[in-house]
């Protein structure tokens, strides 16, 4: 996580983080509603049931929305959206070598 919190590096690549000033109940209803629609697009791909997929991405994207890790960005001071960005090639880049990324 970086040191403002604001994204995960998976491989290198900045992942916006969950806002964390939902509250806990919140969240974990919010993650359980992810995970159900990340099982529900495996699903639709294994029955090769395209309107069903179509469905469950759709289910995933309102989920992540919900958590702030997709659409607007829950801080507030301004700051760029980074996400997917390396995190070289971003301001976290000297903070990512003294990590050892």
């Amino acid at each position: 996580m970086t040191p403002d919190g604001r994204y995960i590096v998976v491989r290198g690549r900045l992942w916006r983080a969950t806002n964390p000033s939902l509250a806990e109940p919140e969240r974990q209803r919010l993650t359980q509603a992810l995970m159900d629609a990340r099982r529900a697009v495996k699903a639709a791909r294994a029955a090769a049931d395209r309107d069903a997929e179509d469905a469950a991405h759709r289910a995933v994207d309102a989920a992540k929305q919900a958590l702030g890790e997709r659409g607007p960005v829950w801080w507030t001071d301004g700051a760029p959206d980074l996400n997917r960005k390396m995190a070289r090639n971003t301001a976290y880049a000297d903070w990512f070598a003294s990590v050892g990324g």
